[in-house]
């Protein structure tokens, strides 16, 4: 009986092109690497932005370090933020109509910057990020990245949900094989796909 929809962002609702990122900083003279825009294989120093243990200052700053001591806050903004595309408005009547049914969370690895821009790419129809969720759970806020456990046991705790009650969709399948560990069941759609339809789940 799925009670619950846990929801990942990037891939599976909100669309992503990481090379617009490396584009747009080859724009600015600057060569990236996949550290950089890749959460699974990010120099520590950058994935403790994701898990809000740096500061937008401090992550600009390791940026600068890093690549290139010329770059403005505002250029690594633009280039940070160009990888975020759009959520198709089918995914969004999807949501719309899950809701009147399911209990709907969202749970992401992601940082402060990505989140100030990208969660515009929810205002439709009157609607903005926080009228599709009941709870919207970011990994810079609440301290803990997937895959590990400890991510999906904290949700558990604070969304007071059951994992044998909840289906958990993510793009990574690695998320999803800790998920089901801990008792949930799992969807690991295609990233940036055309899924809604094969969705099929009973309340």
């Amino acid at each position: 009986m799925i009670k619950n929809i846990l929801f990942d962002w990037g891939g599976v609702l909100l669309h992503l092109d990481k090379r617009r990122c490396v584009e747009q900083f080859a724009e600015y003279g600057v060569e990236v690497s996949d550290e950089l825009t890749n959460p699974y294989g990010q120099r520590t120093d950058l994935k403790d932005f994701e898990q809000g243990l740096m500061s937008v200052e401090e992550f600009h700053d390791t940026v600068r370090r890093i690549y290139a001591p010329t770059l403005t806050d505002e250029q690594i903004d633009h280039a940070w933020n160009a990888l975020i595309c759009e959520i198709p408005t089918y995914k969004l009547d999807m949501l719309l109509g899950l809701k009147e049914s399911y209990r709907l969370f969202l749970l992401s690895n992601t940082n402060a910057v990505h989140w100030e821009e990208g969660r515009k790419r929810f205002d439709y129809k009157g609607y903005k990020a926080e009228d599709y969720f009941e709870q919207i759970f970011l990994s810079h806020e609440i301290h803990e990245l997937k895959p590990s456990p400890e991510v999906f046991l904290k949700v558990v705790k604070l969304a007071g949900i059951k994992p044998e009650e909840t289906l958990f969709i993510d793009d990574l399948q690695v998320s999803c094989d800790a998920a089901q560990a801990l008792g949930f069941h799992t969807y690991c759609p295609k990233a940036n796909s055309d899924w809604c339809d094969e969705l099929k789940i009973e309340s």
